[in-house]
């Protein structure tokens, strides 16, 4: 893991840089492990973690003004400083508008500002401390600092509406620790905080003038294009020096084997369109965008583009025989990794603690082994569907614009799927429900439906988009919640709807696109933490803040059309002079990771049995052990239950237990005990209490 983390006291300290920190337990320096000091007090700012040296960038302006980059940023020395100076009049939206994926912080005398990225996979976090505010881009370390319990509250709306804002609120698994919302940013004035938003809000009154589809493709592609090509003009980095032969083995199986990555840049290459727009822009773009030559790959400059190939679950044959096709790319190296039952879903659950629960986690393993044969720069094509895809509440969106026309299509595929000539007014009508109805109403219906534990939602692709026709769900796995801690998150929603009247200021399709798009960067953050290869980075240029911008622009009418992601991420490589793709590329497949995940929890149904045994969860009050086993069993045989929420009750269960296990602390100056969570899970029916308090 990496971040960074620093604090804004109330009042000046007289310390130098060299002893930057609050004094400690036995006068020792209140200071991160294995940290790397970026300025000092009176507000000390830390980068932790194995940051690569040009991943981290300081631009001074003087003693008291300056500001930090940290992660891949495509502005130079003299553009950083110059948006320090602007930031200093207030204005921070040009802080989040350079190309490449980072955290800016600005220092302008006793005023810090930290700012948060668009989708939230680089999210801000702060706690109060001593009297002023600690923040960071991770949430244990502040948890670890403050030595916070954990927020029942917080984890019983994880599990029951994991995408509902109103019941997350802006809280962490901490307690008292606090998340700033994507695209806000949080500003200290001596101790004092204030989150503000950076970007402009549109108004609802009046309808947004019509865009340019061509024209903002082409903004797609060119924001597209720049995330790459930051990333490839970045220096390459070797992941350390081969130790030596092992007989039998050759250099690349080597390094598979010792976990370490391969020199260079390369992509994953799935056969879907979003992976391979990624590797043939990277690999067909000027410059030298693959391997180093001379570090034993035998590929020279080639992209080294990496596909996995599932032994233990077929349905893929079609995207492994695109990826082939596209590998034939002269730029490309290509590597086939195979999986077989030790890589499916829930057959290694051992792992890292991560910063938070996520259900990647049951994964984690099954990317890993991908990952290993990698680049030590690989981009993964992770955000594409949540950015470029229309949630099905944009139809409400678009009878809002009265653009009823633009149903036509959208309508016409699902009638198609289903074969019924009730479709199309079924569809309309939960689309005109939903542009009638106030958000208010919809969390109020919501908190209805959990405490009456009702549900059961329509089957297939019309019954999905119909359920999704709405301000708000329940989560996969609420079914299988207690009834104490369904009605805890029901008071959390009455709460939000009594506050929410006027509300989200946006249109319901924009907004469940928006949290849905923060649910996906938030579960791919612990996917990198949890699958993480020793000195390698993963690159999602997707959820790069630009080109969420650019994608947020194109139109409802272009964005509802049956295959529009195929179709724009295809003119995007058109534009880039890629023409030669292979027949049905784009084509959707989701049945065989579905496939993957029934199998993985049949093979594995006896341990994760165990697992709920005496699980951590139900001394939490969140659920009851025997009913979580009893629907293992069931999915296990074949019962037709959500499997994703079984997921996340697994991976909620898996992270409870590594983090009271841990040993240490992030911080020095302290006691051996002081971290997150001292005293444990006190089992309790009245937890949920203390954490569903509103904030």
């Amino acid at each position: 893991m990496r971040w960074l983390v620093g604090w804004s006291s109330t009042a000046a300290r007289a310390l130098g840089a060299e002893t930057a920190g609050a004094t400690g337990y036995d006068g020792e320096t209140l200071r991160p492990v294995g940290s790397h000091l970026l300025w000092g007090d009176p507000d000390p700012l830390w980068a932790v973690g194995d940051w690569r040296p040009d991943e981290v960038r300081v631009v001074h302006a003087d003693a008291q003004n300056r500001i930090a980059v940290l992660g891949i940023c495509g502005a130079s020395d003299e553009e950083l400083r110059r948006g320090l100076f602007t930031a200093r009049g207030g204005a921070l939206r040009h802080l989040t508008a350079w190309p490449g994926s980072y955290t800016a912080v600005v220092q302008a005398g006793r005023r810090i500002t930290v700012c948060g990225d668009l989708a939230g996979a680089r999210p801000v976090f702060h706690a109060p401390w001593e009297g002023g505010t600690a923040y960071a881009t991770a949430a244990l370390p502040l948890a670890d600092l403050t030595e916070a319990n954990l927020d029942f509250g917080h984890l019983a709306a994880l599990l029951a509406a994991p995408e509902v804002p109103a019941a997350l609120r802006d809280t962490t698994p901490y307690e008292g620790v606090r998340r700033v919302a994507p695209g806000h940013a949080l500003v200290l004035r001596a101790g004092a905080r204030e989150i503000t938003g950076y970007e402009p809000v549109a108004s609802l009154a009046v309808a947004a003038p019509p865009a340019d589809p061509d024209r903002a493709v082409d903004a797609v592609r060119d924001a597209l294009v720049e995330a790459v090509r930051v990333r490839l003009a970045a220096p390459r980095h070797v992941p350390g020096l081969d130790p030596g032969p092992v007989p039998g083995m050759g250099p690349a199986e080597r390094r598979a084997a010792r976990g370490m990555p391969v020199p260079g840049i390369g992509a994953d290459l799935s056969g879907g369109p979003a992976s391979g727009t990624l590797a043939l822009l990277a690999a067909g773009l000027p410059g030298r965008p693959g391997t180093l030559l001379g570090h034993g790959t035998g590929a020279g400059e080639r992209l080294l583009a990496v596909t996995f190939n599932d032994l233990a679950v077929g349905g893929r044959e079609a995207e492994l025989e695109r990826a082939g096709a596209l590998a034939a790319n002269p730029r490309l190296h290509h590597v086939v990794v195979t999986g077989a039952e030790d890589t499916l879903p829930y057959a290694d659950l051992d792992g890292p603690l991560t910063d938070e629960p996520g259900p990647s986690l049951v994964t984690a393993a099954r990317h890993r082994a991908r990952l290993a044969a990698g680049s030590a720069d690989h981009f993964t094509g992770h955000g594409a569907r949540q950015v470029l895809d229309a949630h099905p509440a944009r139809l409400a969106d678009l009878l809002l614009d009265r653009q009823r026309r633009h149903l036509v299509r959208p309508v016409a595929a699902l009638t198609r799927a289903d074969g019924s000539v009730l479709v199309p007014a079924r569809v309309y009508g939960a689309a005109r429900r939903l542009s009638r109805t106030p958000y208010r109403t919809g969390l109020e219906a919501l908190a209805e439906r959990l405490m009456r534990r009702r549900f059961d939602e329509p089957k297939g692709a019309v019954g999905a988009s119909l359920a999704a026709l709405t301000w708000a769900r329940p989560g996969p796995a609420a079914r299988w919640l207690t009834g104490e801690a369904l009605a805890e998150v029901s008071v959390l929603l009455q709460t939000g709807a009594d506050r929410a009247a006027g509300g989200p200021g946006q249109r319901p399709g924009e907004f469940r696109a928006r949290t849905v798009l923060a649910r996906h960067a938030a579960d791919l953050r612990v996917l990198e933490q949890a699958a993480e290869v020793r000195s390698q980075r993963l690159h999602a240029p997707f959820l790069d803040n630009q080109v969420v911008r650019a994608c947020r622009d194109l139109p409802e009418a272009l964005r509802v059309k049956p295959g529009a992601r195929a179709a724009v991420l295809r003119t995007v490589l058109e534009g880039a002079g890629v023409t030669d793709l292979p027949p049905g590329w784009g084509t959707p497949s989701h049945a065989s990771s579905a496939a993957a995940a029934r199998t993985g929890l049949r093979l594995a149904a006896d341990s994760l049995v165990d697992l709920f045994d005496t699980p951590l969860l139900a001394d939490a009050g969140l659920v009851e052990a025997r009913v979580v086993r009893k629907a293992l069993r069931e999915a296990a045989a074949g019962e037709p239950l959500p499997l994703d929420g079984l997921a996340d009750l697994v991976s909620l269960e898996l992270w409870l237990g590594r983090l009271l296990a841990r040993r240490g602390t992030c911080w020095t100056g302290t006691p051996a005990r002081a971290r997150a969570v001292p005293a444990g899970i006190a089992p309790q029916r009245g937890a949920l209490r203390a954490g569903a308090r509103p904030s």
